[in-house]
């Protein structure tokens, strides 16, 4: 095993196009715990929260690695690792408590990480994990849908990373009638090709829906409350520094919040349950009923690539992910 490794990171919030704010490092090859793997990572995907912990969390002159969706195959396991052996081929989004995976070589819990859909490379699979997880956790265990469900259901920016899993996962999964919003043709476009039954505006939202998705909360609740049925329900995995939730009062509309953090950074009982997701996921993406969302490959794994990754990133025109691939 190398004793040490290569990986990206930063020492103190930086603007992207600084080239201090992600740096080249050479780090400890890092031991696995009783339940964790050890990674070789092939692949990484930028997503939002890579962004806004980079530009908000101030590591003190330390190195911090960022990176939370990879996909790799496993170097060696831990004494109690019962889901993996050493030679799977991996994808899973991690822990933001923990190290991220922009590194050679990365440790992480076996009950949140998903055998790689055979069918996908390690790029395509890499662009997946953290975004499926929260559109499963939003469709399923917050809104609590299942295979009987019916009505409509409003998918706020779906063109972005999560919107994209949202649209695919109500559509495989639900009998929905699944209604996105984009407002550029090429959004538009990739949206219905993943399965939305129609695209709107984000100024022109239909009203009588039964669930909105919400990825960009602030300055919305007056628009759902007048757009949802009585007894509808929001799932929101933004964090708007103000939010008045009154407007839903009347009618008797629940507000929730999707965090696809909360199991691994608690350690809850259900953690397993990622795992499990991943796995159902990777098997769907093998029969050909989810695609991978990848719409920008760059790579090697550097400071560069990933800055150029975090700018599309910040610059919030996404269709789809970005991955880096390749160290």
């Amino acid at each position: 095993m190398e004793q040490s490794v290569r990986a990206v990171g930063y020492r103190s919030p930086r603007p992207i196009n600084d080239p201090a704010s992600l740096e080249d490092v050479e780090l400890p090859t890092p031991t696995p715990g009783p339940r964790d793997l050890l990674v070789r990572v092939e692949a990484v995907s930028v997503n939002p929260v890579d962004v806004k912990v980079r530009a908000g969390s101030d590591p003190g002159g330390e190195i911090k690695v960022l990176g939370y969706d990879a996909a790799g195959v496993v170097k060696a396991v831990g004494s109690e690792v019962t889901l993996f052996d050493v030679g799977d081929e991996v994808y899973y989004a991690g822990s933001i408590d923990r190290p991220g995976t922009n590194a050679q070589l990365h440790l992480v819990d076996e009950r949140i990480v998903g055998h790689k859909p055979h069918s996908l490379s390690f790029a395509e699979a890499a662009a997946l994990p953290l975004t499926t997880i929260t559109a499963w956790e939003a469709l399923f265990d917050r809104f609590r849908l299942g295979p009987e469900s019916t009505g409509k259901l409003l998918v706020m920016g779906a063109a972005g990373g999560v919107g994209s899993m949202v649209i695919q996962l109500a559509r495989a999964l639900t009998g929905l009638t699944v209604i996105g919003t984009a407002s550029r043709p090429e959004s538009r476009k990739w949206a219905l090709d993943l399965g939305a039954h129609r695209v709107v505006d984000h100024n022109d939202l239909p009203e009588g829906v039964d669930f909105v998705f919400s990825p960009h909360t602030a300055g919305q609740i007056e628009n759902y409350a007048r757009v949802l049925r009585p007894g509808g329900a929001i799932t929101a995995i933004d964090e708007p520094e103000v939010l008045d939730l009154l407007p839903l009062k009347s009618k008797s509309i629940s507000f929730h919040w999707e965090f696809m953090f909360t199991r691994p950074l608690f350690q809850t009982p259900d953690m397993v349950v990622q795992h499990e997701l991943l796995d159902r996921v990777a098997e769907l993406a093998d029969k050909g009923v989810i695609r991978s969302t990848m719409t920008t490959r760059l790579g090697p794994i550097n400071a560069e690539h990933l800055r150029q990754a975090h700018k599309m990133v910040e610059d919030r025109h996404m269709t789809g992910k970005v991955v880096v691939a390749g160290f």
